[in-house]
């Protein structure tokens, strides 16, 4: 009797992809440290047996993810760089401009982002940053009459702060990669309101109640605050099942 054996597709893979996981190899376990320097185009070509045009492809997606940076005519060879957050935000920001990442998603991210964010910020804040998130607020008051584009622009610098204030790098990397969209989603769903002024005014609210919690060194009631505004602001984007889940989460948070 024959057997099935769960055998999958070949992948064929291009010699350049071979160049690039031993690079990003020997990137991951320290064998080459960021300031090094690769060998030059023609020492990869004799050590890989490649082609010079797969070494070029090689390089240009190293250099596209950040980890090597290449400058023409340069005898030294290929640089190795410091690990960046900036790839990341790169990264995240495609994903989100190109709808790969929902809507909904996108408010969900943003109701854990910023519960954790004014959480830390709570417990971190500086004098600085206090007075940061004050201005910050005092410009979303400015605003409300220059309409929604202007005032979701103030809103977000608002959360940027807090973001800043959490002293978590992630919380900054990924706020800071989102932060686009969240611009283009406040405004938006300011342009639907049947009054954006009514509603600006309501997030204006909203944040000076947060910034208090903050100020108290409250970071229980911060976080709250935050999440139950988002869900409050987006609840219409949301499916009834996933606002219904996020808000029991807070519920017994609370309990």
């Amino acid at each position: 009797m024959t057997h099935k054996a769960a055998f999958t597709a070949v992948k064929t893979v291009k010699a350049y992809e071979r160049v690039v996981e031993q690079i990003e190899g020997a990137i991951s376990t320290r064998e080459l440290r960021p300031g090094d320097r690769l060998p030059s185009e023609r020492e990869l070509m004799l050590t890989f047996e490649v082609s010079r045009s797969t070494i070029r492809e090689a390089l240009r997606v190293l250099e596209s993810t950040g980890l090597v940076r290449s400058r023409p005519g340069d005898p030294r060879g290929p640089e190795v760089l410091q690990a960046s957050p900036a790839i990341l935000t790169k990264t995240v920001n495609r994903l989100v401009r190109l709808e790969t990442i929902a809507l909904e998603e996108l408010v969900e991210f943003r109701i854990m982002l910023e519960g954790a964010a004014c959480t830390l910020a709570a417990q971190h804040r500086t004098e600085d940053q206090l007075q940061t998130m004050r201005a910050a607020v005092d410009a979303m008051r400015a605003e409300v009459k220059h309409g929604p584009i202007a005032f979701s622009r103030a809103d977000v610098a608002f959360h940027v702060s807090v973001w800043e204030a959490s002293h978590n790098q992630l919380i900054q990397i990924c706020g800071e990669a989102a932060r686009g969209a969240l611009i283009d989603m406040v405004a938006e769903e300011l342009d639907r309101a049947p009054n954006s002024q009514a509603k600006m005014e309501l997030s204006l609210a909203h944040d000076r109640e947060i910034l208090g919690a903050i100020s108290a060194g409250d970071g229980p009631t911060a976080g709250r605050l935050a999440r139950s505004f988002v869900i409050e602001y987006y609840g219409d984007i949301m499916s009834l099942k996933n606002r219904a889940a996020l808000g029991a989460a807070d519920d017994v948070a609370l309990s």
